[in-house]
């Protein structure tokens, strides 16, 4: 099971960094612990807080030529990472 699928890079969180808190969407069915050991390894970095939220998909609607087509977004687990202080994630680096 891969815990980490992928940073969030928004306004709001990019905010966030300044402070030292950064924000991943994880594996729905991760917990704080895997979510901390994920990061650690990964990055290289200590964290100190982990906060989750479950976002529940936005339900959508598409006119077509026959008939109105209804649905909804995949739900996600977002996840906020606080690491220690004087400490970095550099998520360009790798680019």
């Amino acid at each position: 099971m891969s815990v980490l699928i992928k940073p969030l890079v928004t306004e709001k969180v990019s905010a966030l960094n300044e402070k030292g808190k950064y924000g991943f969407v994880v594996n729905r069915k991760a917990n704080k612990v895997e979510i901390k050991k994920a990061v650690e390894k990964m990055y290289g970095v200590t964290v100190e807080d982990v906060n989750t939220m479950n976002y529940l998909g936005k339900s959508k609607s598409r006119y077509t030529k026959s008939r109105v087509v209804s649905g909804r977004t995949p739900s996600y687990k977002k996840a906020i990472v606080t690491v220690a202080d004087g400490e970095v994630i550099d998520f360009y680096s790798e680019i």
